[in-house]
């Protein structure tokens, strides 16, 4: 058995790992494209919006939420995908609970975006 590779090279190696995951939900995965490009685009808003570095982080957090729940969501699906090709309710349930998840993130980026533009405009 191959030791268990620590310190530095666990970090290269772990970081190359989440990089190929990145580029494999950018290839494969529509809904994260446009999540992030809406991510991207908003960026330089959230630096008008926010009035603190605190109102900064949750604007681009909300954002950052959003990525992370659609990865994990895109994990669970390429999963149960690989399973098998024929439907099952536990199988479509997961899926669901997965997808509920993006919305409910979406929800909270939302209603962090609108809380703040709205007082930044009032």
């Amino acid at each position: 058995m191959k030791p268990r590779e620590t310190g530095w090279r666990h970090l290269m190696q772990s970081t190359r790992y989440s990089l190929k995951g990145l580029r494999a939900a950018f290839r494969h995965e529509a809904a994260f494209r446009q999540e992030l490009l809406l991510c991207l685009m908003m960026l330089p808003l959230a630096g008008w919006v926010a009035r603190t570095p605190v109102e900064w982080l949750l604007l681009v957090g909300s954002g950052v939420l959003v990525l992370v729940v659609e990865l994990l969501n895109s994990a669970l699906e390429t999963v149960v995908d690989r399973i098998g090709p024929e439907h099952h309710v536990l199988s479509g349930r997961a899926k669901d609970i997965g997808s509920a998840a993006v919305m409910l993130s979406l929800i909270m980026a939302g209603l962090t975006w609108g809380v703040l533009l709205w007082q930044r405009l009032t």
